[in-house]
């Protein structure tokens, strides 16, 4: 299967095709509104304000499989991003990204690309805890927290993953690359 064949909800559970993105550059990530990457919603605007109109979608899925750090309800979940981080991309309904009721889009996303390790000042902190959470950690494609980022060109592959210490910021290049 490709990415365009999948069918996830809107935060008011509408499916919506992943088809409707075709010829976008898409970045999927997993969010929280409790967490310390939290600010990183700011950096994600910024990405989506530059690059909307040469092609970008940023699509945000709300997890609170980690930690319990996106404890709201949908339009709570939304509405803090619009007051907080000023977000003008919408959020998708919450979603489980690892485990048995993880949705088909974050299954596939896993299944293209493998977890790229930690990375920057935070990669110490969070290597530490995660090996005392699954001490194989590193070993298997799992989503490790909130805030990884997959990225996809306009024909659907998915090229890179970011993972969670990785900022927006860093990213422009790469998407800048493909637009």
């Amino acid at each position: 299967m490709a990415i365009y064949d999948y069918k996830v909800l809107d935060r008011k559970g509408n499916e919506v095709s992943m088809a409707d993105f075709k010829g976008k550059v898409l970045l999927v990530v997993n969010t929280a509104t409790g967490c310390g990457f939290t600010p990183q919603y700011k950096g994600l605007e910024e990405l989506y304000q530059k690059y909307h109109d040469k092609g970008l979608e940023v699509l945000d899925f709300p997890c609170d499989q980690f930690g319990h750090q996106a404890p709201g309800d949908d339009d709570e979940i939304h509405e803090f991003c619009q007051m907080k981080y000023k977000t003008s991309f919408d959020n998708f309904k919450k979603i489980e990204v690892n485990g048995e009721n993880a949705i088909d889009l974050f299954k596939f996303l896993k299944s293209e690309k493998n977890f790229q390790g930690f990375t920057g000042m935070k990669a110490p902190i969070m290597n530490a805890m995660l090996a005392k959470i699954d001490p194989d950690f590193k070993n298997n494609s799992e989503i490790k927290w909130n805030f990884t980022k997959f990225l996809v060109d306009r024909d659907g592959n998915v090229v890179e993953r970011f993972e969670s210490t990785v900022e927006p910021e860093k990213i422009a290049k790469k998407i800048e690359s493909l637009l």
